[in-house]
């Protein structure tokens, strides 16, 4: 039987707070948790993507995990960003996270060798990863990162293992989703990838979703799940069209250095990426502060 861990609700994949001289603010990333966790979010990927995990070293890894167990309250998740590309590596700071006390690690797809990673090598890699781990695995398709697109079949094959639970779909393919909605086991849990497909998402049966987005609206987007719930269709379709434009300013326009910027113009901490990611020009800055000021986003947390 499936680990009965809930995954329906919003996450947001956090950002890694750095100071001034690039190393990682541990005081800063405590204090972002807890104005988070005065907002709807269900519980908080740390690590993945946008926590720029993979410019980070491993004992960097460890210590923001620590940080982040200790500040996240009990009536959260914490899902731990564990993916690597090797599958002894993945199983071994998988269970580093589980030792720090992650509840779910979320697992991205190898890709390095691209033309290797066809359907029984990843279902093999998944396997060998769930079978070894303590806690449930959530499996991390991003086509636009990695430039591998797990298929429906693997997605719905790896769904019967009973330790992993569930899905973030960041390629937006909603017909993918609703084959892996109605063929996976019944208790596997999708989630979105992005903000910018949620409710076309939860119309075809997704739970919740993994965005970006979320580290700024997250008011915004518990309320369409919410409105999704009651049936409430005109007012999911008026929140989605008006989220798509900072959907896009925090993702594929700005990047990761646009969601930092967007945190810090919302009253919390984004501080600067790491290199060789680039800072925001005084141009893109504001044209961020005006998308966000249009969408209506606010300071966080909001009373």
């Amino acid at each position: 039987m499936k680990n009965k861990l809930s995954l329906k609700g919003c996450f947001p994949p956090i950002p890694t707070p750095f100071d001034a001289k690039g190393r990682v603010d541990q005081g800063r990333l405590t204090e972002n948790l807890e104005k988070w966790q005065k907002t709807p979010l269900r519980g908080f990927v740390v690590l993945g993507s946008n926590g720029e995990a993979v410019l980070l070293k491993e004992r960097e890894k460890l210590a923001i995990w620590k940080t982040a167990a200790e500040a996240i309250r009990k009536d959260r998740l914490f899902i731990a960003g564990t993916g690597c590309e090797a599958t002894l590596e993945t199983i071994e700071l998988t269970e580093k996270a589980a030792a720090v006390g992650a509840h779910a690690a979320m697992i991205v797809t190898p890709h390095y060798y691209k033309s290797a990673m066809d359907h029984g090598t990843l279902v093999a890699h998944y396997t060998a990863i769930a079978e070894k781990s303590s806690i449930p695995i959530i499996l991390y398709n991003v086509p636009g990162f990695t430039g591998i697109d797990m298929s429906a079949e693997t997605i719905i094959e790896l769904s019967a293992h009973p330790n992993i639970i569930g899905l973030k779909e960041s390629s937006g393919n909603i017909v993918k989703i609703s084959q892996v909605v109605s063929r996976a086991e019944k208790s596997f849990q999708v989630l979105a990838g992005s903000g910018s497909f949620l409710a076309p998402s939860l119309a075809m049966g997704a739970v919740g979703g993994v965005m970006a987005l979320a580290a700024v609206a997250p008011f915004e987007l518990q309320e369409m799940i919410e409105a999704y719930d009651k049936g409430k269709m005109n007012l999911l379709r008026d929140i989605q069209h008006r989220l798509i434009a900072p959907n896009q300013a925090v993702t594929s326009r700005f990047g990761i250095a646009g969601l930092k910027a967007a945190l810090d113009f919302l009253g919390m901490y984004g501080g600067p990426v790491r290199r060789p990611l680039p800072a925001l020009t005084e141009e893109k800055l504001a044209e961020l502060k005006t998308i966000l000021t249009e969408a209506k986003l606010g300071k966080l947390p909001r009373r």
